[in-house]
């Protein structure tokens, strides 16, 4: 398993401490999850996002949909099939599955959608009000109290 030395990024940003986790969690997960069931990740517009996962054969009952911790864990159990077939080759995979994504903060579910086999879970990043970007007036309250000691000292002076 390779380690991968994040030291030189700490010594520049502040508030990435989760980064090292995600990243080993991620590269842990790949190893262990066989690519079953396949899924796209999309950008659908601004702060937009789709997951469309490919879940032939399951219906809604069969699925789950669960945030906890910033991550989205999506499984499909299926239930016993207790009609016999007999196959002659069989192709699709009709069985369990767990599937996880890590989310960045403040990334919310906004829905979820069955169509033709395609299961599409919809996200919203909401940044909250406090978080954006917003203009500071020069001559605040800091700016205006160091400006009256500088006057005040040369008053003094004379």
């Amino acid at each position: 398993m390779t380690t991968i030395d994040l030291s030189p990024l700490y010594r520049n940003s502040i508030g990435f401490d989760r980064m090292g986790s995600l990243l080993d969690s991620a590269l842990r997960s790949q190893k262990e999850t066989a690519g079953f069931p396949p899924y796209d990740i999309e950008s659908t517009g601004d702060n937009r996002y789709a997951i469309t996962l490919a879940v032939a054969g399951f219906e809604e009952s069969e699925l789950d949909i669960q945030v906890e911790k910033a991550v989205l864990c999506v499984r499909g159990k299926k239930d016993d099939d207790s009609e016999e077939k007999s196959y002659l080759y069989r192709g699709i995979a009709n069985r369990s599955f767990e599937r996880k994504f890590n989310l960045a903060d403040h990334i919310e579910v906004n829905g979820a959608d069955l169509k033709n086999g395609l299961l599409t879970i919809s996200l919203v990043k909401e940044i909250p009000e406090a978080m954006k970007p917003r203009a500071i007036a020069i001559g605040s309250a800091g700016a205006t109290l160091e400006h009256k000691d500088k006057y005040s000292k040369s008053e003094k002076a004379a």
